[in-house]
């Protein structure tokens, strides 16, 4: 699953690291528009895309249809440049002397498409809202360092406040942030969308408001047609520093990348987001320099289900023995034409903190002592396992090739589950119905590795969809979110990840790389390091 993609991260070895690692184009990739042609400030363009799973609220969205809609709609208080350097957006200034306390000023001039002000209320009245248990929002989580959560939010009992105490409004333009204990990377969270404001009409109704949102961004909601497509129209009155160079953006659905990529070949749409794997031998061919093949912060993953009986009581040498029967060199090469890079460890490339080899050898292929260490571990329950996947999403052939890749190598019989689409996946996952393991994919919130870790595998976690719980790794993440400063937080990080093949909460397969292609009606297209197309910077050709 996608995590969230707007948080980004500043500090000088953030930089160097995102420098060396920055993701560009390849020589087949035209997004700086080498060819310009006369532009229609005003004309729309269209994004292959899907069904977003909630309401648009932007704390209630963690997948990557919703992502794309709400980050085109808010804008939160910081975002960062290609070098990783951040950028202050609504925010003036974020100030901190401990890293517990933090100051935020916000810029005059700001305000939302319905023409009220962006204030500081806006933003903790938000976050208050999204913090408590009744309002059902699944990255509630995200709040939890702020002083006061346990008590919003309790693990256990009933909630004893309703606001979180570290919230405080100075002025209309200030508020300031407390947390429960100082944390390091606490600023680099904030453009995290869950950190988004809202407007004062959102608590009036906000699940009218999840169908209608109103948000700060350099796009403005228009419609949204339910599983056929979602309208945003440019914000005249945006005040940040990107504002759009196009009228608007329609977001289609389809229900498989196959047929996007045919719509795009036709001239029926603009942007496709991913190339099918049957497409992948000749998609560079179809779209000469439209085509987009570069790497971005996201890494693939199979996840068990350790709620379920199969895997409750799991010997994380049977994990292991799984991992190890896995081809990833050939499946990336053959099945993935080279487009995915096998994956040695559980934090994506080009984030503060990544290291290769990670994992140790539990990422490599070895039949024998895959068969040895499943054996050890008391055997595969049933002797079987499936791999539950979304089918909108290109994802059949290569779960086919892991499950061959397995039985062949052990012995243990694995099929795919299919799911219609990304919406449905995601809903078995949130009901427990996963019955052995699911596709697990994720893309940077933020550029560190504690979003890798802490995010996914910490046992209240919202990204934690697999049931995986352990206290003392839950201790660790404690221990180096209260690191003394970055650099110790990092590399604390750093050695969690290392032990985890001890625990196997997932199993690691490759890391993403954007491919994709765009249309002869538009330029100026790129992509982030998030795998998202940068929509402000498209540019629609005059006919």
């Amino acid at each position: 699953m996608r995590g969230a993609r707007s948080a980004k991260w500043v500090a000088i070895a953030a930089v160097v690291a995102l420098a060396a690692t920055a993701c560009g184009g390849s020589d087949s990739d035209s997004g700086s528009g080498n060819d310009k042609a006369a532009v229609d400030p005003n004309g729309t363009f269209t994004v292959e895309s899907g069904e977003p799973e909630n309401p648009l609220q932007p704390a209630n969205t963690m997948e990557s249809y919703g992502s794309i809609v709400i980050d085109s709609l808010f804008t939160p208080l910081v975002t960062y440049d290609a070098s990783g350097k951040i950028v202050m957006e609504n925010a003036q200034s974020v100030d901190t002397t401990d890293n517990k306390t933090f100051t935020v000023k916000l810029k005059a001039g700001w305000t939302f498409h319905d023409g009220t002000p962006v204030t500081a209320e806006s933003f903790v009245k938000a976050w208050n809202w999204a913090a408590k248990p009744d309002s059902k929002q699944t990255n509630s989580f995200w709040y939890s360092d702020i002083e006061g959560y346990d008590k919003v939010a309790p693990a256990e009992g009933k909630p004893t406040a309703t606001e979180l105490s570290g919230l405080k409004v100075v002025d209309a333009s200030t508020f300031t942030i407390t947390l429960s204990k100082p944390m390091p990377y606490f600023i680099y969270k904030l453009g995290y969308r869950g950190f988004d404001p809202l407007p004062e009409s959102f608590f009036k109704d906000p699940a009218a408001a999840g169908q209608k949102p109103v948000g700060n961004g350099p796009y403005k909601f228009v419609s949204w047609e339910h599983k056929k497509s979602i309208q945003v129209a440019k914000f005249a009155g945006y005040k940040g520093a990107n504002p759009a160079k196009n009228g608007g953006v329609i977001f289609k659905n389809y229900s498989t990348p196959e047929t996007a990529y045919e719509d795009l070949k036709s001239g029926n749409l603009d942007v496709t987001t991913q190339i099918a794997t049957k497409d992948l031998p000749v998609y560079k061919t179809d779209l000469g320099k439209r085509a987009i093949d570069q790497p971005y912060s996201a890494i693939q993953s199979i996840a068990p289900a350790f709620y379920g009986a199969q895997w409750k009581n799991a010997n994380p040498k049977v994990l292991q023995g799984l991992s190890m029967a896995i081809d990833r060199n050939t499946i990336t090469k053959t099945v993935l034409q080279g487009t995915r890079e096998p994956a040695t460890g559980w934090v994506a490339k080009g984030v503060l903190g990544y290291q290769p080899n990670a994992a140790g050898d539990v990422t490599t292929f070895n039949p024998t002592k895959a068969k040895q260490l499943i054996k050890e571990g008391g055997g595969v329950p049933g002797n079987a396992i499936s791999i539950q996947f979304n089918s909108d999403g290109g994802h059949k052939e290569w779960v086919e090739a892991v499950c061959n890749s397995i039985t062949n190598a052990t012995g243990v019989k694995c099929t795919g589950e299919a799911k219609p689409d990304f919406q449905a996946d995601l809903q078995a996952r949130k009901a427990k119905q996963v019955k052995s393991f699911y596709r697990s994919g994720w893309v940077l919130d933020f550029p560190m590795n504690a979003n890798f870790v802490r995010d996914l595998f910490g046992t209240r976690s919202d990204g934690n969809q697999s049931g995986f719980s352990n206290a003392t790794l839950d201790k660790e993440i404690a221990a180096a979110d209260s690191a003394a400063n970055l650099d110790a937080s990092v590399k604390a990080y750093q050695e969690i990840e290392k032990q985890l093949p001890n625990y196997m909460p997932s199993i690691p397969l490759w890391y993403y790389k954007v491919n994709a292609g765009y249309s002869e009606r538009v330029q100026g297209v790129a992509f982030n390091q998030q795998g998202d197309p940068i929509l402000t910077g498209v540019e629609v050709k005059k006919k």
